[in-house]
């Protein structure tokens, strides 16, 4: 959606259903073809994406439409999440590992239901592949998507080689790669 046209992603927020509600703003025009551009791109995923853009919410509206931080104790992480945008960066293990604001870089995800799936997964394409694992999310009910970084040729190389060992050992939900992530995209990343 930040690719197709200029808007802000305002917030993500988990719901009961295993789906993610993504608030994005901008001019009705830029927001209409951002959420177009997201359905297209879900609906080739398998998913099956509602929308709709209210131009010019009633400020009234925005407590209802804007959320407060929250943490859900059964999945044990937050489930609203707040993009960051000035400065973006994660730590793992220790090391800080900054993000570009215009990477050359690409991102891949694997989500299944099942852990033991999705950690086989994320094993296999870490071997197929020179990537980095940058981040971890549980959506309940089982699902959990990693998601790797590297170069183009082997982020597509390690997912497609961790997606082939889920079979047997839990559900495939999606497996994607997102070259050049947009800064939407990386102000939204979990943090490891």
């Amino acid at each position: 959606m930040a690719k197709t046209a200029e808007i802000r992603v305002l917030q993500a927020e988990v719901n009961d259903l295993l789906g993610v509600c993504v608030k994005i703003q901008g001019d009705v025009a830029a927001v209409q073809a951002a959420i177009e551009a997201g359905q297209l791109v879900a609906e080739r995923m398998g998913g099956t994406p509602v929308a709709t853009v209210i131009p010019r919410p009633q400020d009234a509206a925005w407590r209802a439409i804007s959320s407060p931080p929250e943490f859900n104790p059964l999945i044990q992480q937050e489930v609203v999440f707040f993009p960051v945008y000035e400065s973006v960066s994660r730590r793992t293990n220790d090391k800080e590992h900054a993000v570009e604001r215009s990477p050359s870089y690409a991102l891949g995800l694997i989500e299944t239901q099942g852990f033991t799936a999705v950690f086989e997964a994320i094993d296999n394409a870490c071997k197929a592949a020179n990537v980095e694992v940058v981040g971890k999310e549980k959506l309940g009910g089982g699902y959990v998507t990693v998601i790797i970084r590297g170069d183009v040729a082997a982020v597509k190389a390690a997912v497609e080689a961790g997606q082939a060992k889920v079979a047997g050992l839990g559900k495939l939900i999606a497996a994607h790669v997102i070259p050049r992530p947009s800064e939407a995209v990386l102000g939204l990343l979990p943090k490891m």
